[in-house]
């Protein structure tokens, strides 16, 4: 990074259209996000071409807010960073488009940065920043990942998912029990007024280090399906507390095992599903970020772009978005 000039963030890999300006240090100076979530709410989740077609019609306010909100001006911008994937193709295309024009217009260097790069890259932001190494569980809508982190730069994949991700996991529970899109956070709400014994559901134990969701998800939707109206309503948060039970019991599992296997010494928990209450009172010990650093957010694309290797003017022009993690 040069040693002095603030780092521009746009995020839009999925439906949120967010942008920040942070400086050098990582001290966030402005921290921008536009959801999308009340207009994918009628179709209980994303839809990508309606999401980029959002994206389209927020990124310019959304920029010049973050600007404002940071007192600065495009001149006082050194570094441009943007998601460049995994993500919905469409949609990262919006953001990397504007991140180019506005790097070409100002000849600025620019930094694509990994979207799961970046939810690591929130633990570096001050007043607390984090330092390798240390192990990371990433459990978002889109990814459940655990992570041997030895520097600023980038990671190494100790497990995945072999199906569905904690987050979407969570948000399909949250549909089968009438709970609404995105049904994450409402979930956590109502299993606090539930009892977490009353249903034993199943955590799949497959090898290595990976993570399986299908089987607990499938679980819940028969054990509501069999349950009659007003016996299902009655017992619902029960159901939530339960399924969320069975869900942060296979995480922190594996976690722990993680960090025996590993010898890890610190352990630090990202992305979405790590603002859930119930995780971060099983992981007491780990490192988390504030709850809106969790979810994808540009002060952490902003953040991972001070340790990506940047493309120089005017050679990023040529670059593309991709879908999926390589």
């Amino acid at each position: 990074m040069p040693d002095t000039g603030l780092v521009l963030g746009i995020e839009t890999s999925c439906d949120e259209t967010a942008a920040a300006v942070i400086e050098r240090d990582g001290t966030i100076r402005a921290n921008v996000v536009s959801s999308q979530a009340d207009l994918h709410a009628r179709y209980g989740g994303v839809v990508p071409e309606v999401a980029s077609r959002r994206h389209l019609e927020l990124v310019t306010p959304v920029l010049r807010e973050a600007l404002a909100a940071a007192e600065a001006k495009l001149d006082d911008i050194a570094r441009v960073g943007v998601t460049q994937g995994p993500g919905l193709v469409g949609a990262l295309l919006v953001g990397l488009s504007a991140a180019k024009s506005l790097a070409w217009a100002r000849h600025l260097e620019l930094a694509p940065v990994d979207h799961l790069h970046g939810h690591v890259a929130s633990l570096f932001l001050r007043p607390d920043p984090l330092e390798p190494p240390f192990l990371c569980l990433l459990a978002s809508g889109g990814h459940t990942l655990l992570l041997d982190i030895q520097d600023h730069a980038g990671f190494t994949v100790l497990g995945t998912t072999l199906d569905d991700a904690a987050g979407e996991a969570f948000d399909k529970g949250a549909r089968l029990l009438g709970l609404g899109y995105p049904g994450g956070a409402e979930l956590d709400r109502l299993a606090r007024a539930g009892d977490a014994s009353a249903y034993s559901f199943p955590r799949a134990r497959v090898p290595g280090l990976d993570f399986s969701f299908s089987g607990v998800k499938t679980a819940l939707l028969y054990a509501v399906r069999d349950l009659p109206p007003a016996e299902l309503e009655r017992r619902r948060a029960d159901l939530a507390a339960s399924y969320q039970r069975a869900l942060v019991g296979a995480l922190v599992d594996r976690t722990r095992e993680a960090a025996e296997r590993t010898a890890a010494r610190r352990v630090a928990i990202v992305g979405g599903v790590a603002a859930n209450s119930e995780l971060r009172a099983a992981l007491p010990e780990a490192a988390a970020a504030a709850p809106a650093l969790c979810t994808d957010n540009a002060a952490m694309i902003a953040s991972a772009a001070r340790f990506v290797v940047p493309v120089s003017y005017p050679h990023y022009l040529a670059l593309d978005a991709y879908a999926s993690a390589a």
